[in-house]
């Protein structure tokens, strides 16, 4: 079955939906009962969808946590309050005290931070390296490394990582590889083919797709699954019926809106590297991107996010580049049908495996559905204050 009628077809069994299109949404907190048999019936089967109590999820739920775990491949799918909260479950529900993880040096910054100011706490030791490591990761292998983190493409910096490498020479350690597969979507790439245990979803970006709802997923294999859940059920997670509701109508939409997503932002793309202003793209799509090569490979589709690296400039002149912007609108996140700009500084100082030359300024981009002329428009006019900022004029 193509991905696009996958996406259309996946959690609707009747057992969810009775019938209708779109599962229902269904609020509860409480089942009751009407015997002890019932009762117990529904804690004996509550890993499998039955209902038992509100933190377990009802058929609302149940429909897109099936959903999800086909389309990424997995065997189960846990939900979050946020894509965040699936980061640190995920992480929390695998590693202790004295154990020891294996995190990419461009991850994103929230990820970071938990590691340097909660995982330490908790006497869980953090090594960062290079995403463009490859088999050299086996030098960092330490004998309590419990967990691998990936993110491919990584924050802001866009480096592909080598995934099925990392992920074999991982096994061979018995670590846990985990995946933030956000950029590729539950469509994009096949996470479990590649090695991935648990891959993640910041579902707040494209499967929600209009910037209203926060959410996160982790998706595990067989092996993994279960240990996943029921830990993450232990730390309290859980999710509104009414935001995964909104995610599974989303959901059905994905596969359309992220093809749109891609032939504009490749169409940004080379207007942007066109001009003189501009060192390099950092799209995975395109050959100046570090790991280009496994986007090739292990990607089935790019989408609108992307980043630029300026040959020069200072706070002052990107600035002017984006601020006053008349379609892009600065903000922190992406995924969503709106076109935003993030002038990012001080990458350097959130890299401590890698070193970033700070001298080159870069600037994120997120291309909406708006219509792509206008756009190009847009940054055309930003070139416009850049160049005169840089050169003190005005």
């Amino acid at each position: 079955m193509k991905k696009e009628t996958q996406i259309v077809s996946l959690g609707r069994d009747k057992k969810w939906t009775q019938g209708v299109i779109n599962p229902p949404v269904y609020r509860a907190s409480t089942m009751v009962f009407d015997t002890i048999e019932d009762m117990r019936f529904a804690a004996k089967n509550k890993a499998n969808g039955e209902m038992f109590y509100g933190r377990r999820g009802g058929p609302t739920h149940f429909a897109f946590q099936a959903a999800i775990a086909e389309l990424e491949g997995g065997v189960g799918t846990a939900l979050y309050p946020s894509g965040s909260a699936a980061i640190s479950n995920s992480l929390l529900s695998f590693l202790k005290a004295g154990d020891h993880l294996l995190m990419v040096d461009s991850a994103y910054e929230p990820t970071r931070d938990l590691c340097n100011k909660l995982l330490a706490g908790y006497g869980i030791e953090t090594t960062y390296y290079d995403p463009m490591i490859g088999d050299g990761i086996e030098a960092l292998i330490q004998p309590n490394t419990k967990v691998l983190f990936l993110e491919s493409p990584g924050s802001i910096t866009m480096e592909i990582q080598d995934v099925p490498t990392l992920s074999r020479i991982a096994h061979q350690h018995d670590i846990v590889v985990m995946l933030d597969n956000t950029w590729a979507s539950p469509i994009n790439s096949r996470p479990f083919e590649m090695g991935v245990d648990i891959s993640i979803q910041a579902a707040t970006k494209y499967i929600v797709g209009h910037s209203d709802v926060m959410m996160g997923t982790a998706t595990a294999n067989e092996k993994h699954w279960k240990q996943l859940r029921e830990n993450s059920y232990l730390l309290g997670q859980c999710t509104s019926p009414d935001d995964v509701y909104l995610a599974s109508r989303g959901l059905r939409t994905l596969g359309i809106r992220l093809a749109q997503h891609e032939q504009n932002a490749l169409k940004v793309a080379n207007w942007l590297a066109s001009r003189p202003e501009v060192d390099h793209l950092r799209h995975p799509a395109f050959e100046s991107c570090p790991g280009h090569e496994f986007f090739k490979r292990d990607f089935s589709a790019s989408n609108g996010l992307f980043s630029f690296v300026l040959k020069q400039g200072d706070v002052r002149s990107v600035t002017a580049f984006v601020e006053n912007m008349q379609h892009f609108k600065m903000g922190f996140s992406w995924g969503g049908f709106e076109s935003l700009i993030l002038g990012v500084f001080g990458i350097d100082k959130l890299r401590t495996a890698t070193k970033w030359d700070s001298s080159k300024p870069l600037i994120r981009l997120h291309i909406g559905l708006e219509n792509v002329d206008d756009l190009i428009a847009d940054l055309d006019a930003a070139f416009e204050r850049y160049n005169l900022a840089l050169n003190n004029i005005g």
